[in-house]
């Protein structure tokens, strides 16, 4: 302890502030209460002073909120005998511009979202009762007065920003809108608030690195920073697992690093999902009254960008093994901060793991998300690929600004450093690309591409001198370091964002005509599921021209692409469900065909991260686990296609030869059983050929070849594989499209019956062919298997398992959807 003038020990206080709060605008025209952690729509929601903005068309009605200015208040006392010393307010995520004032005296000028502040309160507090308040300034108003304030303009996104100038502030930037977000413009208090006294120092960020020796141990470099406000001596304890170690240290004024190193002599290592066990470790840093606990996994982690015959390689080492990654793009479990749940994000992350993924990629227009989500990831073995905070606009360059952004990336990398899952830093989401769709970076690119440049390389040098071992890359999609040029289309080098399947309507044959080293992102929308689609929207309003469904639809001319693209392959749905249904089918089938092919390519293609794994809301949108985290159709489909060994159909480019390729993502070599067969139209099979063949670890190679004209008209090729590590699966592949095949009626029928522990069988039987069957429930759940084929005379029994226990002696209502029995008959 530090001893003081006085004959007392001053010991560390925390006062949490989290709870209740009074809310007010700063013209008085609403006063009410307000709980923190929170944001201000959802208490003015709890209040019932607007509806839900998540409901019909009523995001309109609430678009007034974001143009007004906000007062958060409450007092806290200090007792007489505890006001001495130095004291500071702890403000984890402050949601965005905002003044703090204690007593009426202003604390502190915030600015971004996305860093800690902890300004020093000493001098305002008083003994007895302190007024605390937190003006939230209006970040319409402030984007619009920063924009005026540069020293040239500064483009947004106007399609995806319809609330302009979100560039100006570093807030998450799908709060401004997005092509599946809603736009409101949240702000609030997010994460821990507390009012804090010190004692000796407090704890400003623990890092780590781990240094690989020769013989195979590993060096734990810990590095503690610690912030005093005057000299003394403070005991520290490391902990690591059972090992635990004091230092007793000199601390001055303002901060002092130390370091201290652990030696694991035979360290387990931390593995991806899918190739190994998520070895983990627990480190432990205290100092008196506080202590910070961290993750550890011990592994090695390379981005290879070596050149080769194609250009040069994109590819990820993991412990000395090439991983090919398998996932999807993650975005803000939700568009408001208030109902975001650690029970909810950890359902969404480990669907991801259920569905074969092994990485997400933690998307730029967003949060860096607490941490307890990087926590999750290291326990479910996801690899993260995180973006830094900037996506699909143009950002200012000034030196305040460039300052700003420093200081954040400075503390999220130090803040995130010691997570095994962190696979890679990505400077920004398309911000090259950006140059290339405003007028002003057309006419002038020397000026913007500059500016950008000053503001990568600003990101970058932070994060290198937070963490110097950390794997850097300039921009997603790139192809490689200090190559400003198109990198949509480049199949040499560096990672793609393929869009021309969904934004340029193009065929699903098209994701053949592409041969990514990574993609990172690409994608094709759905309609959210039916029981999703009635939380929002009446029954009038089941149309997909219908105003409220067409105001869930935040893609501009998303909903026309759906329909004709389902007209391209598919007969005209029967009604609305049906067309929901196909919507979902559809893009399994459109994210199944690129993947298949990519997939294929292996070793030349090492990634495939769809857009994307989950909604904000209930909207159309590209995500395979609708808002709330039940499974669409595809993320049924995800599980077979991303499953490690895998077999697939894929035609030729002149569509005279089917190949069966096979992957095997394991670390062993696999023999495959191949068994294809002949189905007509009325369900009956027929054997066409048998084959086996033996791939080798991490490789895919082609297992057989059938010629297309093998394949009667009218006739399905259907097949079924088994590899000698017992996995197996099957599929089928149409020649031509759907909607050239005259289907007979599939005769499904359902038998529900309970199975113990609050789930249902559910026996689903087929009288004729039956494509993508699809079982849903009235209420959510989980499905032990979906949007899965049935021949005549086949029956298979489905295990669901609702999201909330019904009561004893009820029955969820089923309802089963298939190709045949969904397009209309006329």
């Amino acid at each position: 302890m530090r001893m003081l003038s006085e004959d007392f020990t001053r010991t560390a206080i925390r006062l949490d502030l989290a709870g209740d709060w009074q809310l007010s605008s700063v013209d008085n025209s609403h006063a009410l209460a307000m709980e923190l952690p929170g944001d201000v729509h959802s208490a003015l929601l709890k209040a019932g002073v607007i509806d839900d903005p998540y409901v019909g068309r009523n995001e309109n009605d609430v678009q007034w909120v974001a143009h007004k200015d906000w007062v958060i208040e409450r007092t806290v006392t200090v007792g007489a005998d505890d006001i001495a010393g130095y004291w500071y307010l702890d403000l984890e995520y402050l949601d965005t511009v905002a003044s703090v004032f204690v007593n009426d005296k202003l604390v502190l000028e915030a600015e971004n979202c996305f860093r800690r502040y902890r300004p020093d309160v000493s001098k305002t507090l008083v003994a007895g009762e302190n007024r605390i308040r937190i003006v939230l300034h209006s970040s319409i108003a402030e984007g619009a007065r920063r924009q005026a304030e540069q020293p040239f303009y500064v483009p947004y996104h106007p399609g995806n920003s319809p609330i302009a100038n979100g560039n100006m502030l570093r807030k998450p930037q799908c709060h401004f809108g997005w092509d599946w977000n809603l736009a409101i413009a949240p702000l609030g208090v997010y994460g821990e608030i507390a009012l804090c006294r010190l004692e000796i120092a407090r704890i400003e960020h623990v890092t780590s690195k781990q240094v690989w020796l020769e013989d195979g141990s590993v060096d734990l470099v810990v590095t503690l920073t610690l912030f005093a406000d005057g000299p003394g001596i403070v005991p520290v304890h490391f902990s690591l697992d059972e090992d635990r170690e004091r230092l007793d240290c000199a601390v001055g004024k303002g901060e002092t690093r130390i370091t201290h190193v652990f030696t694991m002599s035979e360290p387990k290592r931390w593995w991806p999902a899918g190739s190994g066990e998520q070895h983990l470790s627990r480190l432990t840093v205290e100092v008196p009254q506080e202590q910070v606990t961290r993750q550890i996994g011990f592994r090695t982690v390379e981005l290879l960008t070596d050149k080769d015959e194609a250009g040069s390689r994109f590819a990820f080492r993991v412990n000395g093994r090439e991983i090919f990654c398998k996932g999807a793009n993650w975005i803000p479990a939700d568009a408001l901060a208030s109902r975001v749940t650690r029970e909810g994000v950890e359902d969404l992350l480990t669907s991801a793991v259920d569905a074969n993924m092994n990485m997400i990629r933690v998307w730029g227009g967003g949060f860096y998300e607490p941490d307890w989500f990087y926590d999750l990831c290291d326990r479910l073995g996801l690899m993260v690929w995180q973006d830094f905070m900037f996506a699909c606009n143009l950002y200012p360059s000034t030196p305040d600004f460039l300052e700003n952004v420093a200081a954040e990336v400075d503390y999220q990398a130090k803040r995130l450093s010691s997570h095994p899952s962190i696979a890679v830093w990505c400077g920004d989401n398309e911000l090259v690309g950006a140059l290339t769709w405003f007028d002003e970076p057309r006419k002038d690119r020397d000026r913007y591409l500059v500016s950008y440049d000053r503001l990568n390389r600003t990101i970058e040098v932070a994060l290198k001198a937070a963490l110097p071992e950390a794997i850097w890359w300039p921009s997603s999609p790139a192809s490689g370091y200090l190559d400003f040029g198109d990198a949509w289309h480049a199949d040499g080098s560096g990672d793609m964002h393929y869009w021309s399947v969904w934004h340029e309507n193009k065929s699903f044959d098209n994701y053949r005509t592409v041969r990514p080293r990574f993609c990172s992102e690409f994608g094709f929308q759905s309609y959210t599921s039916m029981p999703v689609i009635r939380q929002f929207s009446a029954e009038k309003d089941l149309n997909i021209a219908s105003p409220v469904i067409e105001s869930h639809q935040k893609n501009v001319g998303g909903n026309e692409r759906i329909a004709g693209t389902m007209f391209r392959y598919f007969r005209f749905p029967k009604d609305f469900p049906a067309f929901v249904y196909l919507s979902q089918v559809q893009q399994g089938l459109a994210i199944r065909t690129a993947v298949d092919y990519w997939r294929s390519l292996k070793p030349h293609c090492m990634g495939t991260l769809y857009w994307q794994l989950n909604d904000t809301w209930p909207v159309a949108s590209w995500s395979s686990l609708d808002y709330g985290g039940s499974w669409k159709a595809m993320h049924y489909m995800v599980r077979r296609f991303f499953q490690p060994v895998s077999v697939a159909a894929i035609p030729s480019a002149d569509g005279k030869e089917i190949a069966f390729s096979m992957v095997n993502d394991t670390a062993e070599p696999v023999t495959v059983e191949l068994q294809t067969f002949l189905v007509s139209l009325d369900g009956q099979r027929t054997p066409l050929a048998a084959v086996a063949g033996t791939c080798s670890p991490d490789r895919a190679a082609t297992l057989a070849t059938i010629a297309a004209f093998d394949i009667p008209e009218g006739d399905l090729l259907f097949w079924s594989f088994e590899a000698s590590n017992g996995m197996r699966g099957e599929g089928h592949h149409v020649n031509g499209t759907y909607k050239a095949l005259d289907l007979k009626p599939s005769g499904l029928t359902l038998d529900v019956a309970p199975a113990g522990e609050g789930a249902f069988d559910v026996t689903v039987k087929a009288s004729g062919l039956a494509l993508h069957v699809m079982i849903e429930a009235d209420v959510a759940g989980r499905y032990s298997d979906n949007a899965f084929d049935l021949l005549a005379g086949e029956t298979k029994v489905i295990r669901f398992t609702p999201k909330v226990p019904f009561d004893a002696g009820e029955l969820p209502r089923f309802s089963a959807f298939d190709l045949e029995s969904c397009q209309g008959k006329g």
